[in-house]
């Protein structure tokens, strides 16, 4: 049992170090994740050793706590009057984009790691539904990896891009989510029926879209109602709601992610009393939290040496998704957008992936899937490879195709 004291310096060190780490980040132009992961893996148990660490389950409830905290506070963030002219391509990518990544990538694992595969690169086969497992899981995007980068250059991008890739990234995540809880569940039970997953998609889908309204609306209703004592109590209500409003959602058979996403957009854009709007200070203190604990969790629960092994399937993974799946999926639901061509390849190449596909890769670990701990440690390393390869490169690629608006300031 480690005495509070030390527990006190310990986790004082981890959020310090993150906290510096975030901003050698802005000035190594990469994205804060990758470090806040690196500190995870160093202070693990093949690292210093300071921390021995290993349980997917705290992990996964972790995840979901602080997903749900960091998806309503981009939905708190999300202006409905920049995402209106985004917001059809916006949807069809976080929707239809997310299917098509996850049905690419998954026949290319199939076709790597299957039994009818060619190639010998060092992990078990897996069959079509473990492949699109695989894919479901990393096929969502990380708004907060892409645009970290972008601010380190202090530049923005210009007309309704940036609107269009947040909106992307906030909303994509359900639907990644979503997704690998079904193809999950598939597993567990033995049995696949493809209507039948279209089916549950959709309907969890539209009850957490109503759940999330409803409850968004109920929110707001609080927060102009309740005549509190201290306005602090009033960010300590919106969080205590945010939680309701996941759980309730989940409970109902709704998408809570989803339903957290909506609920803080509808409390976003909607006229808050004075007291009130310390709730947008306090949520974007609260997300940065979540962000470091998430990471800095996830990468405890890397083992290093796990790595080595699956390196040549990560890299093949990792860059079909950056060539292949990403830009085949964008450009196809960008198709009848009027966009220049040069927007939709720069769409297509903000496919960062972050922390919400190593948190979807614990949920085999805690089902128990086999091979679950050979996804795991793919996912990891195609999210390392996502971040190296399109994070640095990401703000060049803009300044070249003359995407870049100077700051106003």
């Amino acid at each position: 049992m480690i005495a509070i004291e030390y527990l006190s310096i310990a986790i004082a060190i981890l959020l310090l170090a993150s906290v510096i780490a975030s901003k050698a980040a802005i000035h190594l132009g990469v994205p804060s994740l990758l470090l806040f992961l690196m500190i995870g893996i160093v202070t693990g148990s093949e690292g210093i050793g300071a921390i021995e660490y290993n349980n997917p389950e705290l992990t996964r409830t972790i995840g979901d706590m602080a997903l749900t905290i960091i998806l309503f506070s981009g939905g708190l963030d999300t202006k409905w009057a920049k995402i209106r002219p985004v917001l059809i391509p916006g949807l069809t990518l976080a929707t239809v984009g997310v299917g098509l990544t996850t049905l690419l990538l998954g026949i290319f694992a199939w076709f790597m790691l299957g039994s009818f595969s060619t190639f010998n690169i060092g992990v078990r086969g897996i069959n079509l539904t473990e492949g699109l497992l695989l894919g479901a899981i990393i096929s969502s995007t990380d708004a907060a990896a892409v645009f970290s980068i972008l601010r380190s250059g202090n530049l923005g991008l210009r007309g309704n891009l940036q609107p269009l890739l947040e909106f992307e990234s906030g909303s994509n995540d359900p639907m990644a989510a979503l997704l690998t809880i079904e193809i999950v569940q598939i597993l567990e039970q033995g049995q696949f029926s493809l209507w039948s997953l279209i089916l549950s998609v959709i309907m969890q889908m539209l009850m957490g879209l109503a759940m999330g309204y409803g409850l968004g609306k109920g929110t707001v209703w609080a927060i102009r109602s309740m005549n509190l004592t201290a306005e602090g109590l009033y960010s300590v209500m919106t969080l205590a709601l945010t939680l309701l409003t996941y759980g309730l959602s989940t409970v109902v058979g709704g998408n809570g992610f989803l339903a957290a996403y909506i609920a803080g957009l509808v409390v976003g854009n909607s006229h808050l009393p004075s007291a009130g709007k310390n709730i947008f200070s306090f949520y974007e203190a609260l997300a940065w939290l979540m962000q470091i604990i998430m990471f800095l969790n996830l990468g405890l629960l890397v083992i290093p040496s796990q790595l080595i092994p699956i390196a040549a399937v990560g890299i093949a993974m990792g860059l079909f998704l950056i060539f292949v799946a990403r830009p085949i999926a964008t450009l196809s639901c960008l198709s009848l957008v009027k966009m220049p061509i040069k927007e939709k390849l720069f769409v297509s190449w903000v496919g960062l992936r972050g922390a919400v596909p190593i948190v979807l890769a614990t949920f085999p670990l805690t089902a128990g899937i086999q091979g679950a701990n050979q996804i795991f440690h793919v996912i990891f390393f195609m999210v390392i490879v996502s971040l190296l390869v399109q994070g640095l490169s990401l703000s060049p690629l803009a300044n070249k195709l003359d995407l870049m608006a100077e700051s106003e300031n």
